[in-house]
């Protein structure tokens, strides 16, 4: 008779959906010739998994027969299965306490039977049931204590299901780079694994996501993206969170038939399925809706609809229940925690016995042996002093050939310096002779008494002395470009957006030159990364080196573009990448006139330089490279072609 109303009641309650009906139809046959209540029960496990997003009143009647049929049998597993089940389902209708409850009676079968996969399950469970109840500390509690046990045993299913779990807490509490993070990363593994209804929760919660950023197109995007998913698994609970996202983008963008549209396909859904949390927000929407159209007769109705729904979930006596539920967990979890703490004391003292134990038998050895060393003791003594003196004369050589490398080093610097100083310099010398000689003519004539030759001598010196003034300045600034190449950077590292940095110095140097030169202009390209995270740099450092880099660019497609026709259309490009081994890179690129290969070799040595005289110092470079190898660790590399273009990639 049990057999018969058992499948009764199942035949009741299968849907009319082909795809579903044909999975429940095979699942009867096999309930029906099942010789044992284990198999009965592991087939209605996968029932309940069918009914659980669209059925919940009939997944609580299922999930409680096989219940009842696991412990008739004694077969744990089952009931453990059965009791997250029923939770999952009491979740998804709101009914925390009864959830939490069931959910941390699982978790208790699971410890039991020391199984991780089960306790990775159970502890996933509990983390989304304080989500959905806004206890958003608790929730990543669960979800790190979960996330750290499925790493540890390999289940990579658990891994995903909580990385998504991560990304939708960080999303309710404004963290929007987070949350992107985790929903990405669970998308990899949903696809990997072609989960369709976990891939459909993270193109739901990114649309979340990027709805809460104002980014309204791409939320859009991937709502529509999970439309179908959730109508290919019948999972109305998702459809209700997704149409009510379309909805409130719908009513954002002043689209107020659809919006309605999507709001009432929400909430319907939600009543059909007996989703309290759902109907309590597709009710809350439609209340604020209505009132702005002025509507207050449905306004009224469904303010009516949600403080209802918002009684049946936040009471207080399930409030109450709820809190009860969590403390007695907590006393639960900590009582474990003292067992082991009492454990591990044990253990350390039984250890630090053994411990004792045997250094004092290490000591009784060490007393037999030391009378051995005391006879080499002499000999290791006089090797000592042998090894100290060859130590002492390697060190010595060390030093000689330490001061060998600084003064090469030191006399290539001053050579380049010299070279560099001696132009500006030979200018001063040359201008300042010339002015002495106009002083003693300048007298001359006003000896004389001749006014209008001593004005145009006065004249001269003026315009002498101001060259004197600009090659002064120049030989200034090589040495101040000098000092600043041998600095060491002092710089703290931060946390910084490359492409604003990037962006920022294309617009400096591009209006700087233009500042110069107003006849100059050039098309500036960004290929930006979207998705590049911040990096940890020293800002003012890579900005040197990015301003040094797109300096130069500018520079040769300005010098391209006095000799080349009008055809010729001046083009600086700014890319940033991430690169496979997890680091990223930028390159700078333009269309001007490239450099020779017979110098590419030499661009990176101090003092060298491609400009003209006056025009260039040859340290950018040279600094660019000290600060991305030796101050970053990174890499710098120049890719060109005479005349046609140039491009230098960084690499950290």
């Amino acid at each position: 008779m049990k057999r018969l109303v058992f499948l009764f009641v199942l035949t009741i309650l299968c849907l009319n959906t082909r795809a579903q009906q044909k999975k429940l139809d095979s699942l009867n046959k096999m309930i029906a010739v099942a010789k044992d209540d284990t198999t009965k029960a592991m087939l209605l496990n996968e029932v309940l998994k069918i009914y659980l997003n669209y059925k919940p009143d009939s997944s609580i009647i299922l999930g409680q027969q096989m219940l009842n049929i696991s412990r008739a049998s004694k077969f744990k597993k089952g009931e453990a299965l059965a009791l997250a089940r029923i939770g999952n389902t009491y979740t998804a209708t709101g009914d925390y306490p009864k959830a939490l409850s069931y959910a941390l009676a699982s978790l208790k079968i699971w410890e039991e039977l020391d199984d991780k996969k089960g306790i990775v399950q159970s502890l996933g469970n509990i983390s989304n049931i304080y989500l959905s109840e806004g206890d958003y500390k608790q929730a990543m509690s669960y979800n790190r204590q979960c996330t750290a046990q499925a790493k540890i045993i390999g289940y990579t299913r658990g891994i995903m299901i909580n990385a998504l779990n991560l990304g939708d807490i960080y999303d309710r509490l404004s963290m929007p780079d987070s949350a992107l993070k985790y929903t990405r990363y669970g998308l990899i593994l949903a696809r990997q694994a072609k989960d369709s209804d976990n891939i459909a929760d993270a193109f739901n919660n990114l649309g979340n996501t990027y709805s809460e950023l104002n980014r309204l197109d791409t939320a859009l995007h991937y709502y529509r993206l999970a439309m179908p998913l959730w109508k290919a698994v019948d999972d109305e609970d998702g459809m209700c969170e997704t149409t009510l996202g379309m909805a409130k983008i719908f009513k954002e963008r002043g689209m107020r038939d659809s919006s309605l549209y999507y709001a009432r396909q929400s909430i319907t859904a939600g009543i059909h399925g007996g989703f309290t949390i759902r109907i309590l927000d597709g009710s809350q929407f439609l209340t604020g809706y209505f009132k702005q159209q002025g509507q207050l007769d449905s306004a009224f109705h469904y303010q009516e609809v949600s403080i209802a729904a918002k009684d049946s979930i936040y009471s207080q006596e399930k409030l109450k229940e709820f809190q009860n539920l969590a403390f007695a967990e907590s006393q639960r979890q900590q009582d474990i925690k003292d067992k082991d703490a009492a454990y591990t004391a044990a253990i350390r003292y039984y250890m630090l016995v053994a411990v004792i134990l045997f250094l004092l038998v290490l000591a009784f050895v060490f007393w037999r042996n030391n009378r051995r060393n005391v006879k080499a003791r002499h000999l290791l003594q006089l090797q000592k002093e042998q090894i100290q003196t060859t130590l002492a004369d390697l060190k010595t050589t060390q030093s000689q050939l330490v001061q060998s490398a600084k003064m090469a080093s030191l006399g290539e610097l001053t050579a380049g310096i010299a070279h560099e100083i001696q132009n500006p310099l030979n200018f001063v010398n040359n201008f300042s002779e010339v002015n002495r000689e106009m002083i003693e003519e300048l007298e001359q004539e006003l000896h004389t008494g001749n006014l209008e030759e001593a004005l145009a001598i006065t004249a001269d010196l003026k315009a002498n002395e101001e060259k004197i003034n600009h090659h002064g300045k120049r030989a200034d600034f090589i040495v101040k470009g000098m000092l600043q190449h041998s600095r060491t950077s002092t710089g703290e590292r931060q946390l910084t957006d490359i492409n604003i940095l990037a962006d920022e110095f294309l617009k400096l140097s591009y209006h700087g030159l233009r500042a110069k030169d107003k006849s100059f202009n050039a098309e500036l390209v960004t290929n930006f990364a979207e998705d590049l995270p911040k990096v940890n740099i020293v800002q003012q450092d890579i900005g040197r080196v990015l301003l040094n880099l797109i300096n130069n660019a500018f520079y040769a497609v300005n010098q391209k573009q006095k000799t080349a026709g009008d055809d010729y259309k001046p083009t600086v490009t700014v890319s940033t990448f991430a690169s496979s081994t997890g680091g990223w890179g930028v390159t700078v690129r333009d269309n001007g006139t490239g450099i020779p290969d017979n110098i590419k070799d030499k661009i990176m040595q101090p003092f060298f330089t491609t400009k003209p005289t006056g025009e260039g110092t040859g340290l950018g470079l040279s600094l660019s490279y000290d600060i991305i190898v030796k101050g970053h660790g990174g890499s710098i590399e120049v890719d060109s072609k005479a005349d046609e273009y140039t491009e230098f990639t960084i690499m950290i």
